[in-house]
């Protein structure tokens, strides 16, 4: 007997140096079996340095390519990486909207790891108000929740819980707060959901290849949740798929500066 194979979306920029955004989630669905397509929201100049530019796509290419792909394909997920601009995030709401596809994540990226701003302040505040409420899942790290919150960073998982609770209350389903940036020695995050709050523990991975896990987990969770039970099955196992791509990953040779993380580690 045939399985049918999930479709997932993947709405998000273009790095060129294939370690996160659009190339990251294209071999993240496939290491974890769905079918993935696409929606590109920008292009980035990068490399393991850093961003050396951000060229955003119109509005309206960002409209016709998410009606194009909804119209059409069935989507099981959708997961929503970087947007650019207000319009951008305008147009993606409208069609989340329209469609209504089941599971939406939403990696709310505002920085690049080398610091480079990946959304304008006129759209944060549009995510903020008219995409987080749209969205079963958001993953920030801990200066991400603290721009959408306009306060303080977190510094202990006590505040990490208080702040995902208070992202909920802007309507979201559930928060992943994602405590890399606590700087202990274990990288614990918080699941907080409507149910209950859920601890993730897992040991800090020292590795010199991490970019690009953000995505990297956005899209594994987006890939997994129409093929778990709930959410937060699929937050741990998607956890679960990051930390072998992250142990493994010192095996590839990619550039000089940040490397990427091992999305076949399976294979190869």
């Amino acid at each position: 007997m045939s399985t049918s194979i999930h479709n997932v979306l993947t709405i998000a920029g273009s790095d060129s140096g294939g370690g996160a955004g659009i190339q990251a989630d294209l071999k993240t669905f496939s290491a974890l079996g769905v079918y993935g397509t696409t929606v590109i929201t920008a292009l980035t100049a990068q490399n393991t340095h850093g961003v050396h530019g951000v060229y955003a796509a119109t509005a309206e290419s960002v409209s016709a390519q998410l009606d194009a792909v909804l119209s059409d394909i069935p989507i099981d997920a959708v997961k929503i990486g970087m947007l650019a601009t207000a319009d951008i995030v305008r147009a993606v709401a409208a069609a989340l909207q329209r469609y209504q596809p089941a599971h939406v994540i939403l990696d709310t990226v505002l920085l690049s790891k080398s610091q480079h701003a990946l959304l304008d302040k006129e759209a944060i505040a549009i995510l903020r108000a008219e995409l987080i409420p749209l969205a079963e899942l958001i993953t920030p790290n801990l200066p991400e929740a603290a721009a959408l919150l306009e306060q303080d960073c977190a510094t202990s998982e006590e505040e990490m819980v208080l702040q995902g609770e208070a992202l909920c209350a802007l309507g979201a389903r559930a928060v992943l707060m994602k405590g890399g940036h606590l700087g202990s020695e274990f990288s614990p995050d918080w699941l907080i959901e409507a149910n209950g709050n859920a601890r993730l523990g897992g040991a800090r991975i020292l590795s010199t290849h991490t970019h690009g896990t953000g995505c990297t987990l956005s899209s594994a969770i987006a890939a997994l949740r129409p093929q778990r039970l709930d959410l937060e099955n699929a937050v741990s196992d998607a956890k679960a798929y990051l930390t072998q791509a992250l142990i493994n990953s010192a095996k590839l040779t990619v550039g000089s500066g940040t490397g990427p993380v091992h999305h076949f580690y399976q294979w190869w």
